[in-house]
């Protein structure tokens, strides 16, 4: 070995030596020092788990575990519109979370507020006010806005945000008017995403755009709460859209084969009472109780806890809509989730379409059938598309159930 190899390697020992001194001085909120690891296990290989064996996952608050299992994914019926896009196929799913209901307005009001707020809208500062805002902490505002890749290097001091808020995250209300021909829709366009009337109904008009950036804020939402504030070591995972795949095992809620979230074949119960909020038939909005889409958790939930599962509104889910997916992928935790593209120069992206689930209240009873898939374009908000959360299930340590969250 040379001189000039032997000084190199030298330097890189005492650099590598250095950073274990200096890492050695912090550790992980809870967790002892890295200099502390090296005592304690006698230099030795093994595990320190002092600490970590502690670690349960927490439910978020409204969501519920959805257990692990393998059923039968595809048409649980004859399919009436010979569509020959959903093939039956036996699948496993990995445990997660769900959330029990869809995400309603006054959740999503919530996040878009906060925007706006920091962004400076009709009631607050202008966009280059460069003074305190409304906003309590305005760290962790601009932390969210970072999160959801927004541009703050525009050179003022308060950067002009808010026409790309309203224009990404507001709920298109426009679509109570324009969606439908010769429809009175003027009293929703104005009441229904901002009256207090409405605050328990399902959010409409959100694109999957926004539904996946609404989960990206929730997670840091909680993240900066547990960790920031708390002092929590470890970051929850991500909340997502579900995947078509868990979406429909979810829904069927532990019964293979089964046709509707119930379980049963019917639409009433034998009371003679709608068992969800769809059309039942031509013209008919309003034998199930409500005429446009209804409070969350008004019919009884499904084996797993989960509301509205079908019918009320149709659910956005993470993959890309493609008729022969189901053969392609994978039988463990499929996905089928190609990159979208917004180029308007190119050809029409065939994975710009997205997957919706559930049906809703404009809806016949067949697309409400857990078997149904049928999509809309990415971009695109409908009065009958809303979403609701998922969360992965990481598991435990040494026997930890998991927690509520507090």
């Amino acid at each position: 070995m040379s001189k000039i190899q032997f000084r190199y390697r030298f330097l890189a020992f005492a650099v590598l030596l250095g950073a274990l001194q200096l890492e050695s001085c912090k550790g992980r909120k809870g967790e002892p020092s890295l200099e502390e690891k090296i005592y304690s296990t006698k230099g030795e290989i093994t595990s320190f788990t002092d600490v970590r064996r502690d670690y349960a996952q927490y439910v978020p608050s409204g969501m519920v575990v959805i257990p692990s299992g393998t059923f039968h994914m595809g048409q649980a019926d004859e399919d009436v519109a010979a569509t020959q896009i959903n093939f039956n196929k036996q699948i496993t799913i990995s445990a997660f979370f769900m959330d029990q209901t869809e995400v309603t307005n006054n959740q999503y009001r919530f996040f878009v507020d906060l925007l706006v707020a920091y962004a400076g809208g009709p009631t607050n500062p202008p966009a280059d006010f460069d003074g305190p805002t409304s906003v309590d902490d305005p760290d962790y505002v601009a932390k969210v806005l970072d999160n959801l890749f927004m541009d703050q290097a525009s050179g003022t001091p308060n950067p002009p945000v808010y026409d790309d808020v309203m224009k990404k995250f507001h709920p298109d209300t426009q679509r109570w008017l324009e969606e439908y021909a010769h429809h009175m829709g003027d009293p929703l366009m104005e009441y229904y995403y901002m009256h207090p009337a409405f605050d328990d109904y399902p959010v409409v008009g959100v694109d999957w755009y926004a539904a996946q950036q609404f989960c990206k804020w929730r997670t840091f939402h909680l993240s900066y709460y547990k960790q920031v504030l708390q002092g929590e070591p470890y970051a929850a995972p991500r909340f997502r859209l579900p995947t078509e795949a868990e979406w429909e095992y979810a829904a069927r809620g532990g019964r293979d084969m089964a046709k509707y979230p119930w379980g049963g074949p019917y639409l009433r119960n034998t009371l003679g009472c709608m068992l969800a909020n769809f059309k039942p038939g031509r013209g008919n909005y309003y034998d199930d109780g409500f005429a446009y889409t209804g409070p969350v958790a008004q019919y009884f939930p499904n084996d797993y806890g989960l509301y509205d599962m079908s019918g009320n509104v149709a659910e956005w889910c993470q993959d890309a809509y493609q008729e022969t997916a189901v053969p392609v992928v994978w039988d463990l935790n499929p996905v089928f989730n190609p990159p979208i593209s917004d180029d308007k120069s190119k050809d029409p992206n065939p994975y710009n379409r997205r997957i919706i689930r559930g049906g809703s209240w404009k809806d016949i009873a067949y697309y409400c059938e857990t078997g149904t898939r049928t999509y809309q374009h990415w971009d695109s908000a409908s009065t009958s598309i809303g979403f609701r959360c998922a969360m992965t299930y990481l598991g435990r340590s040494s026997g930890n159930e998991v927690k509520k969250s507090r």
